[in-house]
């Protein structure tokens, strides 16, 4: 088993910056990838952005250029760095271990509100 927790979240307005964290514990090894998800009221959770073992990373086109994930492998800590949030960032994110399997471990999530 795998348990993640998030912190980080919170109120930010339009053009500010948030970091989000995310702690793994137990059996991480067995973990390929640590992604980022979000749910927003009314949608399908979508993948944010995604970093693998090995340390390549992926992202929504929809945050491309505005956020950043790394890992610290000392610390098993996924972040994401959030900059120039806008309003349509604003939803629940969610933290991911992935399987080579492909399953996911999932995090309780944190709400990040984007509003002025």
């Amino acid at each position: 088993q795998v348990q993640l927790v998030e912190s980080g979240g919170g109120l930010v307005q339009p053009g500010g910056s948030l970091r989000l964290s995310c702690a793994a514990s137990g059996s991480i090894f067995s973990i390929y990838a640590m992604g980022w998800y979000r749910q927003a009221p009314g949608k399908q959770r979508e993948l944010v952005a995604v970093i693998t073992s090995g340390g390549s990373t992926n992202y929504a086109d929809s945050v491309k250029g505005r956020f950043t994930i790394s890992r610290d492998n000392a610390k098993n800590t996924v972040y994401l760095q959030m900059n120039n949030l806008k309003p349509e960032d604003t939803a629940v994110y969610y933290c991911a271990g992935t399987r080579v399997s492909g399953y996911n471990y999932w995090g309780q999530g944190t709400q990040v509100t984007v509003s002025s």
